[in-house]
């Protein structure tokens, strides 16, 4: 997917216009960024905002993240996390005396 990013008010109108008159093209539309699909419609949607305006359009590939992607490790301390007793504890308490990755550690570690 193309990641669409705007920043400034000319090209959020034209972005929303884009989404707006080529919906076929458009995964997700995000206030001042949208998805476009990964195809040569959408790539040339996306240039030509930015040869429209510039700087003011930031243009991304977005590849989709998979919980896969994620080591075993996190993937279980995440599904842990969310069957927890007390909804309001903190991951830092919560990891705390357990079996599971602490927070600083994974702040650290890239995928």
């Amino acid at each position: 997917m193309l990641l669409v990013v705007t920043y400034s008010r000319g090209a959020r109108r034209d972005l929303r216009n884009v989404c707006r008159a080529h919906e076929g093209c458009v995964v997700r539309q995000l206030g001042r960024a949208a998805l476009l699909e990964w195809t040569e419609f959408g790539a040339f949607q996306a240039l030509r905002l930015r040869e429209k305006h510039g700087l003011d359009v930031q243009l991304e590939r977005v590849v989709p993240f998979e919980p896969a992607d994620a080591p075993e490790r996190v993937r279980e301390a995440a599904s842990a996390y969310e069957s927890r007793d007390q909804p309001s504890t903190p991951y830092e308490r919560f990891a705390s005396g357990r079996d599971v990755p602490d927070p600083a550690a994974m702040r650290g570690e890239d995928l």
